[in-house]
Parts: C-alpha cells; structure tokens; sequence
C-alpha cells in the first residue's frame, strides 16, 4: 500500500469514528432529552434535600422517594442545565406527574414548602419554642431559648431587655423546614414592631414599649374576655399611679415557674423579682407575649376601678373601693386561701 492509499484509509477510518461518535452523541442527547420530559409518578410527592448534598446524593434521595429512577440520568440532566451549583437544600413539593427537568427547576427555585404554624396570645417563649419544634419549624428548641435569652442578641434587635419575652408578636406565620431560628425570632419582632407601630400613631403612650408589654402581658394572662381587657389595664395603671402593687397573680407564677397549679401562701412569700405582692410597680419584664388586644388595652384603658375578682366562670367583678371589692371576695372566692385586698 501506498503512503497516499495509507493516509486515505486513516481518513476514512477518522470520518468513520467521527460520525459514529457524533451518531452516538446524538443517540445520548436524544434519550436524555426523552428523560428529561417524561412524566413522573401520578402522585404529588414531599422530599426533603438536606443541606451540602451533592447532586448524586440528590439524585439517590429523588429516587429513594420515588420521583425520579436511579441512575446517572439526573446527574447529567444538572450538568447540562448549569444547576450544579444552584440546586438548595430543604423540603419541597414535587407535583404529580412531574418531569426530570421540572424537578431540576424546582430545586434551584428554592420555592419551599412553607409551614403553617398558628401562636396564639399569651404563650411564653418556651411554649413558642415547643410550638415551633413540633411543627418542624425549628430543629433545635434549646438554640432558639439560647437566642431568645441572649441580652446582645435582643440588642441587635433593637430590644432593650435581657430577652425577647414579650417582643414574639402572637400571629399566623408560614415558615419552612428547620428555619434558622435567628430568622423565626427576627421575623415575630419585626410583625410586633409593625403592630405596635399601627397602634401607637398618632399617639404619645402613657408608658415606654417595654412597659406597655409587660403590663399588656399581665393582662393577657388575667383574663381572655376582650371587654375585660381596657378594664383590668385600668386597674393596674391605676395601682401604679397611686403606688400600690399590683397584686397580680400571673406574675408570681411567672417567677417561680408554678405553671399548672394553684398558688399557695408559700408560693406569694416567694421573694422574686416577679412577685408583685411583694413589690410595688411592674415586674422586670413581660410574662408572656401579649397580642394585639392586650397592648390596645393598656394604651387605651377603661378606668375607675382599683380591685377585681374571679366568679370562677372566666368573668371578673370590678370594684371601686376595698370594701366592694371584700364583699365580692367572701361571695365568690370563700373557699380559697387568698389574702383580701387585691
């Protein structure tokens, strides 16, 4: 053979390898296209990517939950589509019948299944971190009390206070999966800066924020019939006025974390700094998180009355005078160890 007819063959011999490869490439494209667009399972599916998975981690947990097949498919499906470095971890809803490439999107969206998690008034701080750890919200409760009780922390938040009691506005809220509980906290702020904004304009409150919230939080706890609130914060806002204690017994539970229990004579001698028995004025702090209601009520309380009593049904007798007051005492709480005078 000639050198000529040599380099015709090696030519030929090229072309043959070049266009089976490229026969070949265009068989891959076409089944990873053919992949990429077929219909997923009929059933809309929660999966849940965790954080600093790699793309074939994601392809294994995709097929683990049934939304994609296992194979390296999906892997290369990423690479073509650029998403390597975009796909987010969390928890997501692939839809019923959806395609690879859908899929593809819906984790580089980072479009998360969001939460609903109701907080009604009055709850304290650990029984939102409970609320919160059993709706999945949070992963770890123990961080988001550490948050919540860090004094520079409150500061970064504009919070003047040792915690953020008080300050984690009771609502509806929507968050995803394992949300950084610095966000949650942040978020339940800045709703109660928003509120307390709405209801202080055009208004100069009698007390500071933080005190507004303490007694709003008295309030709370005291009773739960709204026409009663503007009533029990006149009351209270009358006792600071003339010098008397307030006498309240959500406080002392407060601060000895009797929860659950009634109060004993003991339990009113206890000197913390919560017991208002023992000491005139407000408490350090909130009791709870008082919602709208509440701080509403102390910003625009009924006054006239100094004492007011349970009927054991939810309701409360007002009085003017101590004497008004003893009558509805001995009527509707003889059975119980209670100094008179509240």
């Amino acid at each position: 053979m000639s050198p000529f007819d040599k380099g015709q063959g090696l030519r030929r011999l090229g072309a043959g390898m070049a266009g089976g490869a490229a026969a070949l490439l265009i068989v891959l494209l076409f089944g990873l296209w053919a992949y990429a667009f077929t219909p997923g399972p009929a059933v809309a599916t929660r999966v849940e990517v965790p954080a600093g998975s790699s793309v074939r981690a994601i392809g294994r947990q995709l097929a683990a939950a049934r939304v994609l097949p296992d194979d390296r498919r999906f892997d290369l499906l990423v690479l073509l589509m650029g998403a390597a470095g975009s796909l987010r971890a969390g928890e997501y809803q692939v839809p019923a019948r959806a395609t690879p490439y859908q899929v593809v999107r819906i984790l580089t969206r980072g479009r998360q299944v969001l939460r609903r998690v109701t907080l009604p008034e009055g709850l304290t701080m650990v029984e939102i971190a409970d609320r919160l750890a059993a709706a999945g919200v949070i992963a770890d409760r123990r961080r988001f009390l550490a948050l919540c009780r860090d004094p520079a922390f409150c500061r970064r938040l504009g919070i003047e206070a040792s915690t953020v009691e008080g300050y984690l506005f009771p609502d509806t809220y929507h968050f995803a999966r394992r949300t950084d509980p610095r966000r949650v906290i942040e978020v339940m702020v800045r709703r109660g800066e928003e509120v307390w904004q709405e209801l202080t304009a055009g208004r100069a409150p009698e007390l500071g924020r933080h005190a507004v919230l303490t007694l709003a939080s008295i309030v709370e706890k005291e009773t739960g019939v709204a026409g009663e609130r503007p009533l029990v914060a006149g009351v209270f806002l009358e006792r600071l006025r003339r010098g008397m204690r307030l006498q309240a017994d959500p406080t002392v539970i407060y601060g000895i974390g009797a929860f659950g229990r009634p109060l004993s004579r003991q339990d009113l001698a206890n000197p913390t700094p919560y017991n208002t028995y023992r000491y005139s004025g407000l408490p350090p702090g909130p009791i709870a998180n008082p919602g709208r209601a509440a701080i509403a009520s102390v910003l625009q309380p009924r006054r006239g009355y100094l004492y007011f009593v349970s009927r054991n049904n939810g309701t409360h007798v007002f009085s003017k005078t101590l004497g008004e007051h003893n009558q509805a005492v001995r009527r509707y709480q003889r059975r119980r160890e209670r100094p008179v005078g509240r």
